[in-house]
């Protein structure tokens, strides 16, 4: 008897909110699923800022990996090629800057403006991608 009140509050409540849609169950319907106010939180990273964060973090570890590659290879392969996948190599050659410091700490400087340099470059690569996949979602 207990289960049964605990379940007719629920779908009371439920049904109060205008979420017990069963039409909107199936997403070939057409019409898009209401946003859940409950889900929605101060604390919890939405949409945008998850989104961001998850392509800042993917960008860092791809121009890492972009630098990593083209570091042993560069010798052998042209200049356009590696400018066109670790521009962050490049930019850094020109630049770091030449003081009469360290190698460590010229070298640390050099791996900072490249990795940086890279990660810019493939953030914008992925927000096309992901501003374009949202945008072909939405349209279709």
């Amino acid at each position: 008897m207990m289960m049964e009140n605990n379940l007719m509050v629920c779908r009371k409540f439920m049904v109060s909110l205008g979420y017990w849609n069963a039409g909107l169950i199936f997403p070939q319907e057409g019409s898009r699923m209401p946003r859940n106010p409950l889900l929605e939180s101060a604390l919890m990273p939405q949409r945008g800022l998850f989104r961001f964060i998850l392509l800042a973090g993917l960008a860092v570890a791809a121009g890492f990996l972009a630098l990593a590659i083209a570091v042993p290879v560069e010798p052998r392969v042209p200049v356009p090629l590696i400018a066109l996948f670790s521009p962050g190599l490049k930019l850094a050659e020109f630049v770091t800057p030449d003081s009469g410091k360290s190698f460590a700490w010229t070298f640390g400087w050099f791996l900072r403006i490249a990795i940086a340099a890279n990660a810019v470059f493939y953030f914008a690569i992925f927000s096309l991608f992901a501003y374009l996949a949202g945008r072909r979602r939405d349209s279709g």
